[in-house]
């Protein structure tokens, strides 16, 4: 949550951090006062809710100067817009209570765990620091509010903590996991259904009416948490819940068609909407960490840990998916890599100095070859390079650069400078499969042979050939 790469706020920034803040208020506050329901009361207020989750986000926006320009933003919009005289000091530090209570919360949390911009939200934390945030803030409200109508304190402490906890509740998880999608999103008329499904539920409610209503999208916002991303969940949620505490504040929705909307009904349906918002929030931060857990358990067995290169059983099944296997490669270059006198390492070094070289060994490896092609790890020393759509005299060339480069580029031990070199192997051949994987099959048993070659003539060099597609059956044979 705290990466500030593609972000509007920037530690750097602070006359950018300045009018980001005042601009953020003022329209948040615009917003929140055309909903106003009765004098100074609004029917949903959320200036509070944002800027208490953008002060959670960055750690760095937690200063006392931006906390204040906050708070006088706000005083100067009430001197424009209202009557309320010394009453909206009272009035906006209790806005600033629930800011400041939540984001010093999170911020605290945040220091304690580390947490990184992946980690799911903590939906039992929010709840609770929502209710925090909300009773302080309400509790200073509704008696600064008490000269402005003719509310008692018990109305006005009701509909202050009603719409604090519930704007909260809705707006926060989407704040605070709002990013930019990290590749192109493309939407499809079944995914779009969960989306549909809501709106039709929501519309129902409309339609039917009754407290009872009220529940009517639950199940299709189910759908969304088990179908949408976090953030896509979030934004849903909280769309569906201003939608139907609109719908209540002005009476479309009645619970009592009798009798015209009094503030325990709205009371209730903030309080109900906002419960069952915690529902497919927690759907969705679960399957969000099981989601995390599973990119990690397939990366632990996908990857090898100490050089960073795909494991073998890896490098096998990115072969057998797209692009690979559905693309039409005209030719394909297989190298087969082994650390020369490795074993010697090990003996006179230990074991440490050898998994140091084969990490620095297996970072280099990746930055030289690039996005030409993928790295693997066969086991031990030895390791595999896989380049389609090279010419031959391009894989060679390819090949080349990694001898070259390892042998330049000492490797270091504590005090002791190991110069490493490699013997390569490379077969290489039309492609005239579908997919890859073929191909790489029939080709590893001669590079293969081309690395014994190699070591064979002295090894620190690079032994190929061009396999024309129906001579590889014969060098296969040959060879074993």
């Amino acid at each position: 949550m705290t990466d500030t790469s593609h972000s509007f706020f920037r530690p750097e920034r602070t006359l950018i951090n300045a009018c980001g803040i005042i601009v953020l208020t003022s329209l948040f506050y615009y917003f929140g006062a055309s909903l106003r329901l009765i004098n100074a009361l609004s029917v949903f207020w959320p200036l509070n809710a944002v800027m208490a989750g953008v002060f959670a986000r960055y750690a760095f926006l937690n200063r006392a100067h931006y906390y204040l320009l906050c708070y006088a933003t706000m005083l100067v919009y009430d001197a424009m817009t209202t009557s309320w005289g010394m009453a909206s000091l009272a009035i906006n530090f209790s806005n600033m209570l629930f800011i400041l209570i939540f984001a010093t919360l999170m911020q605290r949390d945040r220091r304690r765990a580390a947490a990184d911009d992946d980690e799911p939200l903590h939906v039992g934390k929010l709840f609770l620091y929502c209710l925090c945030a909300a009773l302080a803030c309400s509790l200073t409200g509704s008696v600064a509010s008490i000269g402005i109508d003719n509310y008692k304190l018990w109305p006005l402490f009701a509909d202050w903590f009603s719409e604090q906890f519930s704007t909260g509740v809705l707006v926060l998880p989407w704040i605070l996991t709002l990013h930019l999608p990290r590749k192109k999103v493309e939407l499809t008329a079944e995914q779009a259904l969960p989306f549909i499904a809501v709106v039709a539920s929501v519309g129902c409610s409309d339609l039917i009416g009754g407290a009872g209503s009220l529940a009517f999208p639950l199940a299709a916002l189910i759908w969304c948490a088990m179908r949408y991303s976090l953030p896509v969940t979030c934004l849903v949620m909280l769309m569906t819940g201003v939608a139907e505490i609109v719908l209540v504040g002005n009476s479309a929705i009645q619970f009592n068609t009798a009798a015209p909307l009094e503030t325990a009904q709205l009371f209730s349906a903030r309080l109900g909407i906002a419960i069952m918002a915690l529902c497919p929030l927690m759907v969705s931060t679960s399957v969000a960490s099981i989601n995390a857990l599973m990119r990690q358990l397939s990366h632990r067995a996908n990857y090898d840990y100490l050089t960073g290169a795909l494991s073998r059983s890896g490098l096998l099944d990115t072969l057998n998916k797209p692009p690979y296997a559905n693309t039409q490669f005209r030719t394909l270059a297989v190298m087969l890599i082994d650390i020369d006198y490795f074993k010697g390492i090990n003996d006179t070094h230990g074991h440490d100095c050898g998994d140091a070289v084969l990490t620095a060994f297996g970072e280099r490896l990746l930055r030289t070859v690039g996005a030409k092609g993928l790295v693997g790890r066969m086991g031990g020393e030895e390791f595999v390079v896989v380049c389609p759509n090279l010419t031959f005299s391009e894989g060679r060339g390819v090949a080349e650069q990694i001898r070259r480069r390892i042998a330049r580029e000492a490797f270091c031990w504590g005090d002791t400078t190991l110069s490493v070199t490699v013997s390569i192997g490379m077969s290489h051949q039309a492609c005239l499969q579908e997919g890859v994987l073929d191909s790489f099959t029939q080709l590893l048993p001669v590079a293969d042979q081309h690395l014994y070659l190699s070591k064979k003539s002295g090894r620190d060099r690079v032994t190929a050939s061009s396999v024309p597609d129906s001579e590889t059956a014969k060098i296969i044979t040959d060879s074993l």
